[in-house]
């Protein structure tokens, strides 16, 4: 069965709801293919770092710093559950598409582990994913060749795949992220508990899965916290 997702590495719900559903995953018995796919918050953000994270969401939200910092804060304990080093105050947001290209590149390879990498990079690390050094040495680190990365990063090469990714998405009408599709029928929205994913799973295999579920997204508007 394929589970696809449509996600992007400066979103902390997709990185929460990409470690529920590992969670959920190994709870289950079955061969399962998981399809990551492409979906860029702001395709219109910086190369270069321009605030702060809280600056950022403070303006975002209509907040003051304080109140920020607070939500920031309680995203970054949801995710610390799930047993990730969260650090979302710190993270230096840039513009996400050569990560994304570079993503096809190396799932294309068969190197699936670059998705957990990038996501470490930004949440844990607070890398720069914009930066080609950082996605070059990520890349060397999951075996990808270093001259085919650097090619990869200095054209356009998988461009048009993250396009259609996104073009996917706006068709179906998927305007947040994290969004899980499985078995090409059943929708899944937002960083559901585990719990509620394997059963979401389940339940497509047992194809009797005739609802969607809503939860929390992040979106080019911003974030949806409750629903």
């Amino acid at each position: 069965m394929t589970i696809k997702i449509w996600s992007d590495y400066a979103c902390p719900f997709c990185y929460i709801g990409e470690k529920r559903l590992e969670k959920a995953l190994l709870q289950l018995d079955g061969e399962f293919k998981i399809e990551f796919k492409s979906f860029e918050l702001d395709p219109t953000a910086s190369e270069k770092v321009t605030s702060s994270t809280v600056e950022r969401f403070a303006k975002k939200y209509g907040m003051s710093i304080d109140d920020a910092a607070q939500r920031i804060e309680q995203i970054s304990t949801m995710g610390r559950r799930e047993g990730i080093g969260f650090k979302y105050i710190s993270t230096r947001y840039t513009n996400t598409f050569d990560s994304l290209r570079l993503t096809k590149f190396a799932q294309e390879k068969g190197h699936d582990e670059i998705i957990a990498k990038l996501f470490d990079a930004y949440f844990t690390k607070n890398l720069e994913l914009a930066d080609h050094e950082v996605l070059k040495k990520i890349a060397a680190e999951c075996g990808l060749d270093e001259n085919e990365v650097a090619e990869v990063l200095n054209s356009d090469r998988y461009a048009e795949e993250v396009r259609k990714d996104e073009y996917e998405a706006a068709v179906n009408g998927i305007h947040g992220v994290p969004y899980f599709v499985i078995a090409d029928k059943y929708a899944l929205s937002g960083a559901q508990p585990a719990d509620v994913i394997k059963q979401a799973i389940e339940d497509a295999v047992a194809d009797e899965f005739d609802e969607k579920f809503s939860g929390m997204t992040c979106g080019a508007d911003g974030c949806k916290f409750e629903s």
